[in-house]
Formats: C-alpha cells, structure tokens, sequence
C-alpha cells in the first residue's frame, strides 16, 4: 500500500491540517493501492499564502530564467517517465503502454511546445509602428488556482502549470483524487527541477472540499479548470464573487461527418479514436454521422472493428483498452447503454455487463449502437466510456445541423474527398476544434471549446496568453 498523506507547499512536504484519509482504486483489480490525505480549507490556506508571497519574486524573475527552469523540468520529467507512466496506469487504468506512449508522451509534448513558445514571446512589445511611444505588457495574473482531471492527467497538469510557470504566475494546483500518484510525482519534478518556494503547491483534495476553497478564495487572482461541464458551472458560481478570471475546459459530444466519398479508413478510424482511452477523452468522436448512401456499409463497419478491439488488463503490455475509472463512473455508462436499448437504437456491437472473461474491474465492452436520433440520451449526453452512436444523415445541411444540434463545442470530425466541402463544413460545425480526414492538429495549436465545451485556449502561445494580463502603456520613453 503506498502512503502519500503529504501535500507539497512552499517547497516542502508538509503534513495536512486535519488528516482526511482517502483510499486510490486500481480500476483493474478495484482494491485499494494508495492512501492519501484530502485536503481542507485550511491546508487551501497555507498553499495560497505561499503562492501569494512567491508571487512578487517570480514575477519579476527574467523570462529567459524562468525559461530554463522549464528546460530543467523537461529533463527530470523525461528521466523519470516511467515511474509516471506506472503512477497512471495504477490509480486510473490506462494500459501500460498507453501510458508510456500517449498519456506520458502528452506531457513531454506540452512541455516542449511551451519551450518553443516562449522563445519567441515578447512580454512587452510596440502597440504599433504608428505610435512609438505606446506599449502592450503581458503580465502574469497572478496566483492561480489549478483544477486537474483523471483522464488525461499529465496532459492536463502540463498544460496548466507550465503555461503558468511561463507566463509568471505562482500556482496551487489541486489533482484529480482519482489519479493524485501521477500528481505528486510531478511536484517531485518541479522541486528537482529547481523552481523556487511558493512558485508550485500542491494540495489533495476533493471538488466539494478543497476544490470549493480554491476556487472561491479571495487571494486566487484565476482558476482554470479541466472536468466536467456540471462542475465548471459550480466553479463560475464560486468564483463569481471575487471576479476572477476563470479558465474552462469542459466536455464534448463531438461529431464525425462521414460523407459518401470519405476514405476506406474513415470509419475504422473513427471507431478507433473513439475508444481510445476507454472512451474517457473529452474530444472523443462520439457521434458518427454517415450518409445515407454509405450509411449500412458503415455500420457493418463499425461494429465489426468495435468487436475486434481488445479488452484487457491494464499492468500488462500490448494494444488493448483497459477499465473505466471507478465504479460510479462504470454504473453510469452501464445506464446509458442501456437507455440506449431502451429509446430504440439499434445494438450492433458490445452492451452492458462485464466483457467475456472478467469477473472483476470497472471493464466496459467496446460498444457501437445504430439508427441514432439526435434527441436520444445516447446523442445528447456525455457518456465518457467506450460507447459510439452512428446518426445517419442525407444532405450536406443536415449533417452541419445535428453536428451543431448540441450544447458542447469542443472537436468535430470532417470525413471527405471533397476539399472544398471540407473547409466549407470546417467553417459551419461550431466547436472550438475541427479535424479532417485523420489529421490532427498541428504544433502550437489551441485546444479549447464553445457553448458548454468551456471558454480557454491551452496549448503553445494561446496557453501562454491565457495567464497573462494586458496593459497599455502611453509615453513610454525610448532609449
């Protein structure tokens, strides 16, 4: 059993204020692996003070320093990834080698395309060339409140807290207490890495307990948070009375358009990108719309590639998914299959229960249902398991309004042939992303939704200038 009742403040391990003790569920096995604190209002306290009285220094820190210490964190991190890979998939399921290559390799992406950003990032720069006496500055926020996810954990933390180091803001980052292992192995990076006291803490703790103080504490300059769309409106609402900036990333329903000239791969493709992660991925292509021409031909398709994909346990290597993250999490999507059978789609692959062969773990079946409305539960809802929903669809217009029929905004899929339809549906899907024909977005792109998908942009330059301040300065002297 590991023991991990310490939080990291002010540079050091610290005990909690009041031990909370919370148990950490190996999603294979669903025994306890880990125990760790949770922490309180005042434990939120003591980690805001630091970060507050951190933040003059780090602020005024030179980019370039600042800079480096990232590079050394790259290292460290590098150095020591497997033990992070191992942290992943204990307390949240990823198959082993997932974690080595997707869910640790996220990280090392993110850091390095923070490197090449800030490289290039004038903190202080000409309004214009007609006004040479004006300048813009971006100055840090401030204190920063960071709320992580499970699914997609160093993905995530990387994103925040390097953005933020970056930028020069100080930070307390509280971790998802699904996945906390993972989290508390990369306070042990920053600290190797060299950042000084206050400018990272970190406390354990749960949405209702140390999220709440967080977010609504008066010394927290922003919050960003990566969860769900229920949560990111009860942080809003916290936050609201102290008008801080408040940073969201939040679920998706995203839609695959396959049009009748998509390539072979298309489907195949998008059953893959769909169970990848177990399903639990937040720009997951959960809803496969096909035309009508090649609508049966994709189905047949689906389910036969759902039905190849292996079940399996998450400590041993090969490409198979592994389970979802908790129990609660398990019943809810076991419900929402079968509310699925119930409203009258057409099971074509998968369905409730455990998969053949395991007695035991939050395991779900790869799972693919046919002749989907766009006003089932299935199409409306964010089932964040393994469960894909094929809506047919004639016209070009009509694909763009189901596609648009929804409250998140987060990735659309764009399957055609046809260049110019393709830019011309990329334009028309309202979502803060937009991937064709198996291409993914490039280095230094934003990752961020509209609607109920949340309003921040992670990710290169864009997530540097989301923890940044603007001011305008008028007769600035020239040397």
């Amino acid at each position: 059993m590991i023991e991990k009742r310490e939080f990291y403040i002010n540079g050091a391990w610290v005990a909690p204020e009041t031990p909370n003790d919370c148990e950490v569920i190996d999603p294979s096995t669903e025994e306890a692996v880990a125990v760790i604190s949770l922490g309180s209002a005042a434990d939120i306290d003591k980690a805001v003070a630091a970060a507050k009285a951190a933040f003059p220094a780090w602020m005024e820190t030179p980019p370039a320093e600042r800079l480096a210490l990232v590079e050394k964190l790259l290292d460290v991190y590098l150095a020591r990834s497997e033990e992070m890979a191992q942290a992943m998939t204990l307390a949240m399921g990823a198959p082993i080698d997932m974690s080595r290559n997707n869910q640790v390799g996220a990280g090392t992406f993110h850091i390095k395309e923070f490197i090449a950003a800030a490289k290039n990032f004038e903190f202080i720069r000409p309004l214009s060339d007609r006004a040479p006496n004006d300048r813009i500055v971006y100055e840090p926020v401030g204190v920063c409140g960071l709320i992580t996810p499970w699914n997609w954990p160093m993905n995530q933390i990387t994103l925040k807290v390097v953005a933020a180091a970056v930028a020069g803001c100080t930070m307390v980052l509280k971790p998802s207490e699904e996945s906390p292992l993972d989290a508390m192995l990369f306070a042990e990076l920053m600290h190797e890495a060299g950042f000084p006291p206050g400018v990272f803490n970190l406390v354990n703790g749960d949405g209702m307990g140390a999220g709440t103080a967080l977010t609504g504490h008066p010394d927290v300059d922003m919050v960003s948070f990566t969860g769900s769309t229920r949560a990111g409106i009860a942080i809003s609402k916290n936050a609201a009375d102290t008008l801080k900036r408040v940073h969201l990333e939040l679920g998706g329903k995203g839609a695959n358009i396959i049009f009748a000239d998509a390539d072979e791969k298309a489907v195949k493709r998008g059953v893959i990108d769909m169970m990848q992660n177990t399903g639990q991925s937040c720009n997951a292509p959960s809803r496969m719309l096909v035309q009508r021409e090649i609508y049966e031909q994709a189905v047949e398709g689906a389910a036969a590639m759902a039905n190849r994909i292996a079940v399996g346990d998450p400590h041993e290597e090969g490409r198979h998914i592994g389970p979802v993250v908790n129990k609660a999490q398990w019943q809810k999507i076991q419900d929402l299959i079968q509310k699925g059978i119930d409203e009258g789609a057409r099971l074509v692959a998968g369905g409730t229960g455990l998969p053949d062969g395991f007695n035991r773990g939050y395991y779900v079946k790869p799972t693919v249902f046919a002749d989907v409305t766009n006003d089932m539960t299935i199409a409306r809802e964010e089932i964040f398991g393994p469960v894909l929903s094929i809506i047919p669809f004639d016209t070009e217009e009509e694909a763009i309004a189901i596609t648009n029929d929804t409250v998140y905004g987060l990735t659309n899929y764009i399957q055609t042939q046809d260049a110019a339809r393709a830019n011309r549906v990329a334009l028309k899907v309202r979502s803060g992303m937009v991937e064709m024909n198996g291409q993914s977005r490039s280095f230094g792109s934003p990752f961020g939704g509209m609607k109920q998908s949340g309003n921040g942009r992670e990710g290169g330059v864009f997530g540097i200038e989301d923890f940044l301040e603007i001011k305008a300065i008028g007769g600035w002297a020239n040397d």
